[in-house]
């Protein structure tokens, strides 16, 4: 049986009938009483984040995840189909697994799924990816009240701020962590 000492950062526990993906933890030591075990964890089916402390004696239960390599193909309605790059399958994955990693799925991107007791608990998508900006308000040379940004849509439905020189058509490259502008491709 696992203990609170075996969490780690990316380890995938069963705990109250819910499968998490620990987040953050901090192994907590006071100077009286028990030691505990702090953790920031995402739940795995409907995204929310959730911070618990976990003591010796609560149960949870780790649960093996593989990843595997796949490549994004298309959209239809409110499932995307993907492709296994080893095996060539092709199987839709839902909008609600997926979460906020739909806005920088864009066609022929590889990217991995992470598999646990034959249930895709998510997709894990690169650190950055290249979009095109559809729609953005044209720059006005020295408009530097909004400290040198404007809005702009991009080609999955992302809403950005991007620098004032950016114009419709360009591509740029967005950090999928934060949701930022990186830099115009060229």
């Amino acid at each position: 049986m696992p203990t609170i000492t075996d969490i780690t950062k990316g380890l995938i526990i069963k705990f109250e009938n819910s499968i998490y993906e620990v987040l953050d933890f901090l192994h907590v030591k006071p100077g009286k009483g028990h030691a505990f075990v702090r953790t920031k964890m995402r739940n795995l089916r409907d995204g929310t984040i959730i911070t618990k402390s976990l003591k010796n004696g609560d149960y949870f239960e780790i649960i093996p995840a593989e990843e595997r390599e796949v490549q994004f193909l298309y959209k239809s309605g409110k499932e995307y189909f993907f492709m296994d790059l080893e095996t060539y399958e092709q199987f839709p994955i839902s909008e609600e697994i997926i979460g906020e990693n739909k806005f920088y799925l864009k066609e022929e991107l590889n990217c991995k799924i992470r598999i646990a007791k034959n249930e895709i608990l998510g997709v894990i998508i690169p650190n950055f990816v290249t979009l095109k900006i559809v729609s953005t308000e044209p720059g006005v040379r020295g408009n530097t009240v909004q400290g040198g940004s404007k809005p702009a849509l991009l080609e999955t439905g992302l809403k950005i701020k991007v620098p004032l020189f950016l114009k419709e058509g360009e591509e740029i490259v967005v950090d999928t962590r934060t949701g930022e502008y990186i830099e115009r491709k060229q």
